[in-house]
């Protein structure tokens, strides 16, 4: 029985003690019954790491009998993949990882917490391994590159890690580190035939029902597991979380910081479009949201809003396109250079790279390019646009009257006196009054 339940119910007298678990029977049932199933697919960021490790927390707080982590991803980040390791360490309830459905994989980071934990399911069809710390160069695959001492340390640290987390477990340590220094992935059936994983189930049904019975140690007890008869929970992500993993995605993160740096730049070059102001204002918090969950590197954050000033400043000065090149070569740096990760799965795709940055470009470009366009046409509108052009009289002008001047009548001021319907020419305009002469007669 959960504890802190005892601790409430312990100074109660019986009658008491009966109305409380007539009144609040869930709370026993929950305590005593439940099996906690966790899913996630994606990246392993900050927000998947704190939705797991809060709820197997909650599950030991509340004194849940099994918690289940079903999870397809290709890996993550190692500070969030350690979080949920010292989550599953410190568990004093099993923890059980199932890649899961067919086709998932438990890669790079995935491995880890899968050997991590106290029993280690796949689903046929899946697949483990290939936890090789990848740099962002591409090297140290298990090739002949020659790697730095920095690799060697990063590669060394993540062999003993993964090393001692299959020891404790009774795992295949020798696979485990070979899937970190020679990036090895094995199928299911492979998986369980080399001892790293438990046991191979079609879905969590048949899942709970293999570990119905089996005997784990947690810590210095012995626990043993029973499935039958208990109730299944199944965990997701609260909207806050879910909102926050989909733009925490790299791609999506870029993608909205791209749409909300061309509305801006777009409301900034046109005052008083607002469209394009309010969805760039929405999508630049948006990716700002996303980012504080994915390694930054500030210097091609500062890049990025670099290339963005530089191009509205081709608006202000005539540079002949120096600005607006430079504004480019500052925002592709930025974008390769904006997310600092070794973890392949943590890096902007060059499929959603390349096809953004060059739309942004071309946008920008394009803008300037109206911008200077539109500053050599005449004038259509305005006191500019109304001089030169022409207006019939609606009242004499003796010397003064009315013209119709654009849809609107105008007070009228002329040297020659002007009759009704003749055409005349605006010379200047003079707050509500225009001044105006004849339209010379062409001579035949």
């Amino acid at each position: 029985m959960n504890p802190s339940i005892v601790s409430l119910i312990k100074p109660l007298k019986v009658w008491q003690m009966l109305i409380f678990f007539l009144v609040f029977p869930c709370a026993f049932v929950q305590a005593n019954e439940s099996i906690v199933v966790i899913k996630f697919s994606g990246t392993i960021n900050p927000v998947v790491a704190e939705f797991v490790s809060s709820e197997i927390e909650t599950a030991n707080r509340d004194g849940a009998h099994l918690v289940v982590i079903e999870m397809d991803t290709p890996g993550g980040l190692d500070v969030s993949m350690r979080s949920i390791i010292k989550s599953i360490q410190s568990s004093r309830i099993p923890i059980v990882t199932f890649v899961s459905p067919s086709g998932s994989r438990a890669a790079s980071a995935g491995t880890f917490i899968a050997i991590a934990s106290h029993l280690a399911a796949m689903a046929p069809g899946t697949n483990i391994g290939a936890a090789h710390p990848v740099n962002m160069m591409g090297r140290g695959s298990g090739n002949d590159d020659k790697s730095t001492p920095m690799e060697d340390k990063v590669l060394n640290d993540a062999s003993a890690y993964i090393r001692s987390l299959a020891q404790s477990r009774g795992r295949n340590a020798q696979w485990a580190e070979l899937s970190v220094r020679k990036s090895v992935s094995i199928s299911a059936s492979e998986a369980k035939r080399l001892a790293v994983i438990d046991l191979i189930a079609n879905d969590i049904e048949a899942l709970l029902m293999a570990i119905d019975g089996r005997e784990i140690g947690i810590g210095d007890q012995t626990y043993k597991i029973k499935t039958e008869g208990k109730t299944r929970v199944s965990r997701v992500m609260n909207p806050r979380q879910k909102t926050l993993d989909i733009i925490s995605d790299p791609n999506i993160a870029y993608i909205l910081m791209m749409i909300g740096m061309v509305g801006i730049y777009f409301e900034l070059s046109s005052p008083g479009l607002i469209l394009p102001g309010v969805v760039g204002g929405i999508s630049m918090i948006l990716a700002l949201y996303g980012m504080q969950s994915l390694p930054v590197n500030y210097a091609g954050l500062m890049l990025i809003l670099l290339g963005l000033i530089l191009f509205i400043a081709e608006l202000n000065f005539a540079t002949f396109g120096l600005l607006s090149f430079g504004g480019a070569i500052s925002l592709f740096l930025g974008s390769i250079m904006l997310i600092d990760s070794d973890d392949p799965a943590m890096q902007i795709s060059k499929v959603v790279l390349i096809p953004t940055l060059s739309l942004s470009i071309l946008a920008a470009v394009g803008t300037v390019f109206l911008a200077l366009r539109a500053q050599k046409l005449t004038p259509m509108s305005g006191v500019e646009g109304m001089l030169g052009t022409s207006a019939e009289v609606k009242t004499a002008l003796e010397p003064e009257g009315i013209i119709w001047l654009h849809g609107e009548s105008w007070k009228a001021q002329c040297e020659e006196w002007a009759q009704p319907g003749e055409t005349v020419i605006v010379e200047a305009v003079n707050g509500l009054t225009v001044k105006v002469k004849r339209q010379e007669l062409k001579k035949d």
